[in-house]
């Protein structure tokens, strides 16, 4: 019987030696993370001289533009997650896949497999989005498997026998609803009986990637102000954790209408607005935060953030949150009354069969 299994293949560029990997994407359910399992293959050559070969985990976190750097500044840190030899293998305990186990009797003696255990508290692949005529490395965080051969893992490594393969670190949508958001805000005035009402309420708390998101407003005017115009938005907040200042928000969908404007005192207004962020609508606006593949066309707004806890902030990542907001507009005297609710946007989990094929796999 003959098994059909796809995976990934990348060689040095002197052809010494040969990584296999069956997936590039790794979910993260917040408490642990999948392992990152491969098979690194030798050339007879290497294996005679009895070459050493170590395999790493790099986290790649760029926090500043690549045409600002100088001589001895530069904007990017990369961190060394993971460290082991593969080749002469080490004595350790390794429960292999099926992949691997059908790779070693397909490639022979000089194949050696890998496992590796990406941190739970590393930060999730994600990128800011450049313009277009910017084709430097963008800004964020994205991962590479590592393989090359030196006396020790600290050697610096030589770019013909050097392999770096990128992965990505995602999460999922959680498979139950969170609570219906709702928020009430009331603004007085000075000098003015009674107050402006505002009740903001969303369908559900949780959206995946391209749903329409429900927007449900009521406004009770007990005063004695106008009501104008109302707005409501998509914000995505950017929150860079090496920074103590490195928080920002981008609007990345909204809708204003002034229809039952204006609404005079004693009135109330009920309505629904329909929001939709994706990416589209932004694909030339830099500093949206992207998934973690720039390279991908299919690439999409990156996810909500899970954590566990604000402890578990990684130094080095970015954190993404989503949330909508509702202005409403009183005129130059009368000034604003807002209200924000926070949601969570993300990807259902796929099948095991749609992410091969979402992923671009190629037949081994």
């Amino acid at each position: 019987m003959v098994v059909n299994f796809k995976v990934f293949k990348k060689c040095s560029p002197n052809n010494m030696i040969t990584l296999y990997m069956n997936r590039r994407e790794f979910v993260d359910s917040v408490t642990q993370v999948e392992p990152i399992d491969g098979i690194v293959v030798l050339d007879d050559e290497y294996v005679r001289q009895n070459r050493k070969i170590f395999v790493q985990l790099v986290c790649n976190f760029r926090y500043g533009r690549e045409d600002d750097e100088m001589i001895g500044l530069r904007f990017q840190k990369e961190l060394t997650l993971v460290s082991q030899q593969v080749c002469p293998p080490q004595k350790q305990d390794i429960t292999l896949t099926k992949m691997q186990e059908r790779l070693l009797k397909k490639l022979g003696s000089n194949a050696y497999p890998f496992v590796m255990q990406m941190p739970p508290s590393s930060p999730a692949s994600v990128v800011l989005q450049q313009r277009a005529s910017d084709e430097s490395q963008p800004c964020g965080v994205q991962y590479f498997v590592k393989i090359f051969t030196g006396d020790s893992d600290c050697d610096r490594s030589h770019r013909r026998s050097t392999i770096n393969l990128g992965i990505r670190k995602v999460q999922y949508a959680p498979t139950k609803q969170g609570i219906q958001p709702c928020t009430v805000v009331r603004k007085d005035f000075l000098l003015s009986p009674g107050e402006l009402e505002l009740e903001v309420t969303l369908d559900k708390q949780l959206y995946h990637h391209g749903e329409k998101i429900s927007v449900n407003i009521c406004v009770r005017n007990n005063s004695n102000k106008v009501v104008k115009k109302v707005k409501a938005m998509v914000q995505q907040g950017v929150d860079v954790v090496l920074f103590q200042n490195g928080q920002f928000r981008n609007t990345i969908a909204f809708m204003e209408t002034s229809e039952g404007c204006p609404l005079n005192p004693g009135s109330s207004l009920q309505k629904v607005m329909y929001l939709v962020p994706t990416l589209v609508a932004n694909c030339d606006r830099a500093g949206i935060a992207v998934e973690g593949d720039i390279k991908r066309k299919d690439t999409a707004l990156a996810s909500t953030t899970l954590i566990a806890s604000q402890d578990a902030r990684d130094a080095f990542g970015i954190i993404v949150s989503y949330a909508v907001k509702v202005k409403l507009f009183l005129g130059a005297l009368g000034g604003e009354l807002c209200a924000e609710l926070p949601f969570i946007l993300m990807h259902p989990k796929p099948s095991r069969k749609a992410q091969l094929e979402a992923e671009g796999s190629i037949e081994a």
